[in-house]
């Protein structure tokens, strides 16, 4: 066992949690103790949901261990049964419960409740998060949905959006109305949104829309084999495989391809004047894999920035990610360890990140900007407002996302060249007062701190460092960035400002210069151009 501060997925039990959280008529019972009922706030802080998950857990305490466990298991299950009246339950243990053995689905089998109870299987100390919705959903997919006559109409099923997902219901509502135009109805979105009436009624529909690899490609392949419904393959995130979904879908059904598209902006706006300055940008994208593959497309043909490295932490889509990195010609990274992440980013000195809540802190702290495109995610990437990922409208909210980091950035890196201007100065009043605006002199620079030493930053940053629990690393040799040298170093834009400096130290290294002059920041510039 490895510990760790973060870490990008949970426990299986998690998965089947944001399968049932997002259905409604289902309740889990939960063999787990005390406590593992922590999981009900990544639902009620994380995403603000107005109620708790449908969840009982067992909570046993250590005292109980060396009692009847198991009676303690089908007490609550009973209990449960009789004040929730769900249509179908499903059970299992937590990976602490699964140490003592109970067996949570047998022991419910025996209660002999008159509705269907789904007993979960979740290996939790060789699978995660991913992988437990993934299986729960298939679970109840299996024991609920059965071939059956098709709608008269050609419908669908919309697989895979879950609770605490990443835009996962503004995701549906979009690929809802792509269809719509279409003439396709949705028959049933499951599991969020779904209750196991609603799965029960799966057959019915022609076929099945796969927006979730993740959490529902088991469940589609179950319903291609079982019921004889195709799925679709193609993600619909991004423009150009927006329009290869409602190609793929118009080759299952028929129908025609063409939709409305006078909504979508990014490709005009990514090539607009405001935009061509951020071509060529270098991205580095990390997530789940389904939307680090989907990034990178947008990334390299839709928006002009290209793709200096990628990854994922899901290791069962290693194989289809490695396949999409060797098109772009760099060496995936799969893990599930931040600090390597951190190490990858730190090493390629990217313009821009794309990742998830973790990459948003990585990039604070090593002062690259970064936009969020993968769960796990914090609150503010459940928002209020209509946001999804996919179709033309998810479009136009990745191109916002993605791009207001580097404007913003430059915003900043400008106010900093002008920072000694002696209108634009911290301490200057307002810029239509001219009164106001005192002129700096080389002698005395109000508004602007003295500049530090390595040595004395390295002190700071330690205390800041340590306080927030990160390690702190200290270079070997002492090389002292002259007041002058520094000022120049600021005006270097923010994006490439760390490389050019831990060029400038090893310049200056490699040749015993221990003061760093203007003159040697020049130098180094001009050696590595060569």
């Amino acid at each position: 066992m490895k510990l760790t501060l973060w870490t990008y997925e949970g426990p299986p039990h998690v998965g089947a949690m944001r399968v049932a959280t997002g259905m409604t008529g289902l309740h889990y019972v939960l063999h787990a103790p005390q406590g593992d009922t922590y999981a009900d706030l990544l639902f009620t802080m994380i995403e603000r949901r107005n109620h708790r998950p449908p969840v009982t857990f067992t909570t046993f305490q250590a005292r109980d261990l060396g009692a009847d466990t198991a009676n303690l298991f089908k007490d609550s299950a009973r209990d449960a049964y009789a004040r929730f009246q769900p249509q179908a339950m499903i059970v299992g243990a937590s990976c602490t419960a699964e140490l003592i053995q109970d067996d949570p689905g047998g022991l419910a089998e025996a209660l002999g409740l008159p509705i269907p109870v789904i007993p979960l299987e979740l290996p939790s100390y060789q699978r995660k998060e991913n992988f437990g919705a993934d299986e729960t959903f298939f679970q109840i997919v299996k024991a609920l949905a059965k071939p059956m006559p098709r709608t008269e109409a050609i419908t669908c099923n919309i697989l895979g959006a879950t609770a605490l997902g990443f835009r996962h219901r503004d995701d549906v509502a979009e690929v809802t109305k792509l269809l719509n135009l279409m003439g396709i109805t949705v028959n049933v979105a499951a599991p969020m949104g779904a209750s196991p009436a609603d799965i029960a009624r799966m057959g019915q529909a022609h076929f099945n829309v796969l927006l979730y690899p993740e959490t529902g490609e088991t469940a589609a392949r179950h319903l291609e084999r079982v019921c004889g419904q195709p799925y679709t393959k193609i993600v619909p995130i991004g423009v150009g495989a927006t329009r290869d979904f409602l190609h793929e879908v118009s080759g299952i059904t028929g129908l025609s391809a063409k939709v409305d598209e006078s909504g979508l902006r990014l490709p005009w706006w990514s090539a607009s004047v405001d935009s061509t300055y951020l071509t060529g940008k270098r991205v580095y994208i990390f997530g789940d894999a389904t939307h680090v593959m989907a990034a990178a497309r947008i990334a390299a043909t839709e928006i002009g920035f290209e793709v200096c490295g990628m990854g994922c932490f899901n290791r069962e889509f290693a194989r289809p990610l490695r396949a999409v990195a060797k098109a772009y010609g760099v060496d995936p990274l799969i893990t599930d360890d931040y600090l390597e992440v951190e190490a990858e980013i730190a090493r390629l000195q990217p313009e821009l990140i794309l990742g998830t809540q973790m990459e948003r802190h990585i990039g604070k702290r090593l002062g690259i900007p970064c936009a969020v495109i993968s769960a796990p995610v914090h609150v503010q990437d459940f928002p209020a407002r209509y946001s999804p990922q996919m179709g033309f409208e998810g479009a136009n909210v990745i191109f916002d996302t993605w791009i207001h980091p580097l404007v913003m950035g430059l915003e900043e890196h400008l106010l900093t060249m002008f920072r000694e201007d002696f209108e634009f100065h911290d301490e200057a009043g307002a810029s239509h007062h001219g009164g106001k605006a005192v002129a700096r002199t080389d002698a005395e620079e109000p508004g602007v701190s003295p500049p530090q030493t390595p040595v004395a930053q390295l002190d700071q940053d330690e205390g800041t460092k340590a306080s927030e629990g990160i390690p702190v690393v200290t270079p070997s040799g002492e090389v002292i960035w002259l007041p002058d040298a520094e000022r120049e170093l600021k005006k270097i834009p923010f994006f490439v400002r760390g490389k050019a400096k831990r060029n400038t130290e090893k310049y200056a290294a490699d040749r015993g210069v221990t003061k760093i002059s203007v003159d040697t920041l020049y130098e180094a510039k001009a050696h590595y151009a060569r």
